[in-house]
């Protein structure tokens, strides 16, 4: 079977850094092809290439048998190559429909815009991702899944031959997940060919036909999925066995006087998406917030931490209760907060490494005069971006240079500069590789056993259950239920977070 796209020997440097060298890679038509590889094996620079960011060092790039030169994204897309990038890129102040069809609007030469012709448009294809987003709601007021699909309904109306999907799941639900995949399939019969990157290996499994394995910014494996296991897919990906991929759960027992509580909540509300919730957080574990998209978990844990207005409750850090007004009162008394948006909210993109984990503890690296003093800043990054195996050139190179991965542990590392007695992590492992999965999950029990109180909020309930030693369900901004480590199912968590508990006692 000939190739749909193909690359040739790509080799690609960033100064004296080789990002890629002598990759090859195929895709046909009619086929989902897996991309896999550790964040900063050259996943990320092989698909910028493809896209036309990135011109290759080395190499040629064949489309249906025909050597191409790719200018910059403008030109792949009319050479039918369409990207969704991990990170949300879209218009905040501009609506749904504009957004989608923002290509067609810069091409465009009328003299004005036939709004009711892109609102229903792009209706459309929103109903074909099974959402009934208003196309003329402002991107900026939707949550994160919500403008993920947005990233994906755009692509679908390139009329692309070739398209990239970068963890397109990473912030959906499990409906919405359902609706792509759906779509996916019906594009891969109508013969489009679909390079889709994940860490996600049930996805992998269940949807891609064949697997091209990046390590090191080389090719290490390209077969088919038929017969393979995720085990040795993994295998392939970090070169190594990761043996305890979840570290040992608390070993001492809950009652015991060294696990008392480090953080209380009580009756703590927002008045719009958070409703009375109480709950303790016990000094040495880790706490689990689970729950479905949209059932208040970031929001609850943003008005603990002062980044949403508490209109009612108390929280008490080792039993002295704070005033919390913002973020800046939670963070001085020893909380801090990692956002489920990493672009956005997590880290400084244009800034270099060391600047972005010393910006919330500008005292560590400061004299007493108050002057910053560079090396004690470079030293703290290293220090850091040590413990959490960080991947890069240096701690002197910016941020947005680094993998997703790798950014999201540099946001890590600027929460741990602060020293925090509580770490609320949102979502903590998402776009992260399973290599670098398991190294934040060793070191946030790590944390937990040097008595820093640790709050996950996952969407992914096997990282739930692999990792927490206790678990909170929330649904409609309340409480559902809590669940032990040794009652934690999947099944257990989302009869909870779905409320079919409550409708089988009704």
């Amino acid at each position: 079977m000939s190739a749909l796209l193909e690359l040739k020997g790509i080799s690609k440097r960033f100064g004296a850094s080789r990002a890629l060298s002598g990759v090859d890679f195929s895709l046909h038509a009619g086929e989902i092809h897996a991309l896999c590889g550790e964040n900063g094996a050259g996943k990320s620079t092989l698909m910028n290439i493809i896209d036309g960011i990135h011109r290759p060092d080395e190499g040629e790039i064949l489309l249906n048998g025909q050597k191409v030169v790719i200018d910059g994204p403008a030109h792949a897309m009319r050479l039918g190559i369409g990207l969704v990038h991990q990170e949300i890129a879209l218009c905040a102040d501009a609506t749904v429909a504009e957004n989608i069809f923002m290509p067609e609007i810069n091409a465009g030469k009328a003299a004005w815009m036939n709004y009711a012709s892109f609102n229903e448009r792009a209706a459309k294809v929103l109903r074909r991702l099974g959402q009934d987003i208003d196309p003329a709601t402002p991107v900026g007021d939707l949550s994160i899944s919500s403008q993920q699909l947005v990233e994906i309904a755009k692509a679908l109306t390139l009329d692309c031959k070739v398209l990239i999907l970068d963890e397109p799941t990473a912030a959906l639900t499990d409906n919405e997940s359902a609706a792509l995949f759906r779509v996916l399939h019906d594009l891969k019969a109508q013969g489009i060919g679909i390079i889709y990157i994940s860490h996600r290996m049930a996805e992998i499994f269940t949807h891609c036909d064949r697997v091209t394995v990046l390590r090191d910014g080389r090719n290490v494996h390209c077969g088919p999925l038929a017969g393979s296991t995720p085990d040795e897919l993994v295998r392939r990906m970090v070169g190594r066995d990761l043996g305890n991929y979840y570290p040992p759960k608390q070993s001492a027992s809950p009652t015991s006087e060294s696990s008392g509580p480090v953080l209380e909540v009580n009756d703590i509300a927002d008045g719009e998406r958070v409703h009375g919730v109480s709950f303790a957080l016990k000094r040495g574990e880790i706490l689990g917030i689970a729950g479905l998209m949209g059932a208040g978990r970031s929001e609850l844990a943003e008005t603990i931490c002062g980044l949403r207005i508490a209109k009612r409750g108390a929280v008490r850090l080792n039993g002295k209760t704070l005033t919390i007004r913002k973020y800046s009162d939670a963070l001085r008394a020893g909380i801090a907060y990692l956002s489920e948006d990493r672009k956005a909210a997590g880290v400084f993109l244009d800034l270099p490494i060391a600047q972005n984990v010393s910006s919330m503890a500008l005292g560590r690296v400061s004299s007493a005069w108050g002057l910053l003093q560079r090396s004690a800043e470079h030293k703290l990054a290293k220090t850091l971006g040590a413990k959490l195996n960080l991947k890069s050139d240096g701690v002197a190179i910016e941020v947005s240079s680094l993998s997703g991965g790798n950014q999201q542990k540099v946001a890590i590392a600027k929460l741990l500069a602060t020293n925090p007695s509580v770490l609320l992590m949102d979502e903590p492992t998402r776009g992260v590789d399973v290599g670098a999965k398991s190294e934040i999950h060793h070191i946030l029990r790590e944390l937990a056993n040097q008595g820093v109180g640790v709050i996950v909020i996952s969407s992914e309930l096997p990282e739930i259950i692999g990792l927490c030693d206790r678990a909170l369900v929330i649904r409609d901004g309340q409480v559902a239920g809590e669940v032990e480590a040794n009652e934690m199912t999947e099944e257990a968590l989302l009869r909870l977070a779905s409320g079919l508990c409550e409708q089988e006692t009704a």
